[in-house]
């Protein structure tokens, strides 16, 4: 027979492989706290024209400052560095008419005048730019830059003068910039206004500075692995906090792949579970948070509307599926006010041992003969999968507990073996491949195999 402990549960799910903090393990910081986004926008000011949008960065990992590249995993194997044509980003609509039909102005320039002085724009979400002819204002070129362009839905489109780069080195030989953004920006972000000094005596200036929204919008994608959970008003305040990070971009499949990754916690496991939101600070897109849990919330947590001028806005749950029917043993209720009871099976899990190890089955520490505990995973061939539990051996004593052991079993072939002695709850996991529908099996003695949290 076969004993549930109260906290028992096993889980496999796919592997994809001064700050403001969104959350001190789920609250958020006070009003009192200033807001510092250092770092986050991104200029074109001397780069080179037409560079590929390069993967999502993160600017911040809890309370420190980085820049890395997100490593993107799906389905085991690497991403390319540059985004698939059809990937999805939210597009907001402005309700401004213009001539192009999938485009509207967000904002007018000031003009070409002799006197006419313009700013071009600073703000997140940078993605690349060209030089378009500048022949004329040519508008429809610079917007079909940012069709061709994965997750552009904003470009700012502006003449600058006196920068000999554009002039005479660059081969387009043109001074009117068109920038791709992942977000959508405002005239209050015409916030570089030139004043530089670049291959030659006069100081760069800026004339004539557009922005271009995309009309339409569009449903962002799911990763894989997960399932949308909700869309909110707030972001999370839930149990099971395990960080954040700070992205440069409104990116899910971004916010999936550091989940993927996150260092287990020693009380809940891995990352089950991601909020990410855009945060506008006086209507101007500040940073996107990407905040992670061991335990999957409901739309009920999401109550952090924002502090100040800070709101919160694009907040959306996913939760990582799990591959186990069943994988906590919630089918299985022990009568009101029992520790544990017994069983052979449940619907899912099947239960075995040779018949002196009766007791061994129930996780207690009398004889010790091995038992056995298989079930059935819902897999794809081809996927690579976590099995992950918690695990203690402690019944017994130090002596008792000496000769403790647990095998784990993948299409009834041994992944890995703990041999722990006397030790108390602690986390593991074990990377193993898909056939589909795959069996998965545990044999221990003098174990207790748990995870606190599905």
């Amino acid at each position: 027979m076969l004993s549930f402990l109260a906290f028992l549960a096993l889980a496999a799910s796919v592997a994809q492989g001064g700050l403001v903090f969104p959350a001190y393990r789920g609250v958020p910081a006070g009003t009192g706290v200033p807001y510092n986004f250092n770092g986050t926008i991104t200029s074109s000011e001397n780069a080179a024209p037409n560079f590929p949008v390069v993967q999502t960065t993160i600017i911040a990992v809890d309370e420190d400052l980085v820049s890395a590249t997100v490593p993107r995993i799906r389905r085991g194997l690497p991403l390319q560095v540059q985004l698939p044509s059809n990937y999805d980003l939210l597009f907001w609509d402005k309700g401004i008419d213009t001539d192009n039909s999938d485009y509207e102005l967000a904002f007018s320039g000031t003009g070409t005048g002799p006197e006419d002085r313009d700013g071009s724009i600073l703000g997140t979400a940078y993605l690349t730019y060209t030089l378009v002819d500048n022949s004329t204002y040519n508008i429809e070129q610079c917007l079909e830059f940012c069709d061709n362009i994965p997750g552009c839905v904003f470009v700012n489109l502006y003449y600058e003068f006196n920068n000999g780069l554009l002039d005479h080195v660059f081969s387009e030989h043109s001074n009117l910039r068109c920038v791709a953004y992942g977000d959508v920006h405002s005239a209050d972000e015409k916030l570089n206004f030139g004043g530089q000094s670049l291959s030659s005596s006069a100081l760069t200036y800026i004339q004539q500075s557009t922005g271009w929204t995309r009309k339409y919008s569009r449903d962002v994608s799911t990763p894989d692995g997960y399932e949308l959970v909700g869309e909110y008003d707030g972001a999370d305040e839930a149990p099971g906090y395990m960080g954040f990070v700070f992205l440069d971009r409104y990116d899910v499949e971004a916010c999936a792949a550091v989940c993927n990754i996150r260092d287990a916690d020693a009380v809940g496991g891995s990352c089950k579970y991601f909020n990410i939101w855009r945060a506008v600070v006086n209507g101007v897109p500040a940073t996107y948070t990407c905040t992670m849990y061991y335990i999957s919330p409901d739309a009920s947590t999401a109550i952090n509307l924002g502090q100040g001028s800070l709101t919160i806005t694009d907040s959306r749950g996913y939760r990582r599926k799990t591959a186990l029917l069943d994988g906590g043993f919630e089918q299985h209720k022990c009568n009101e006010g029992l520790e544990f009871c017994f069983t052979h099976t449940t619907d899912n899990w099947l239960a075995s041992s040779p018949w002196e190890g009766y007791y061994d089955r129930v996780n207690l520490p009398l004889p010790a003969y091995p038992g056995t505990l298989t079930s059935l995973a819902r897999t794809q061939e081809g996927v690579k999968y976590i099995i992950e539990f918690f695990h203690s051996s402690f019944y017994s004593g130090q002596a008792g507990e000496a000769d403790a052991f647990l095998e784990v079993y993948w299409n009834a072939n041994l992944v890995g073996t703990i041999r722990p002695g006397f030790s108390q709850w602690s986390y593991y996991n074990f990377t193993v491949l898909g056939h589909g529908n795959d069996p998965v099996g545990f044999r221990w003695r003098k174990s207790t195999l748990s995870r606190l949290y599905r």
